[in-house]
């Protein structure tokens, strides 16, 4: 599906791109300034792409890892509502052990990965995305001092 998705809008930057050089070949001051700036959108678009892509498979390589060591972070156990989110409590509680285990050991990206999870399953994505950037970086560095 993220493929196909991807595959849409890259369809949707080029036919941008293609409006934004029909209106800088129309030759006028007004013209070319418009082409100027819709041809900025398909650029920043691309760049969201490839930086999306980079962290989702950032991620699936942590989570693959974490797989392989059988340390994927467990929330099957946990109380759920009617939607099938975690219960709110039980969430929290969860979150509080993630924490505890990322101030016992903060070089750990492990322990990071799981306190991004944590974010995740309480609902505040941008804490969620902001831990996972430093599970990644402590990885990384994991990776090549062991290299």
């Amino acid at each position: 599906m993220a493929l196909l998705l991807t595959a849409a809008l890259i369809v949707y930057l080029f036919l941008l791109a293609d409006r934004a050089f029909a209106l800088v070949k129309t030759g006028t001051g007004v013209g070319i300034a418009l082409g100027a700036g819709v041809l900025l959108l398909p650029v920043l678009g691309i760049w969201v792409v490839v930086m999306t892509w980079r962290n989702g498979l950032q991620v699936q390589r942590l989570s693959r890892r974490l797989d392989v060591e059988g340390a994927l972070p467990d929330v099957s156990d946990l109380p759920r509502r009617p939607s099938g989110r975690v219960d709110r409590e039980a969430a929290d509680a969860w979150f509080e052990e993630r924490r505890a285990e990322v101030e016992a050991d903060q070089g750990n990206w492990r322990a990071w990965y799981k306190l991004a999870y944590a974010y995740d399953i309480a609902g505040d994505r941008r804490r969620a995305r902001e831990t996972m950037k430093k599970a990644i970086e402590l990885e990384a560095a994991d990776r090549s001092g062991a290299e």
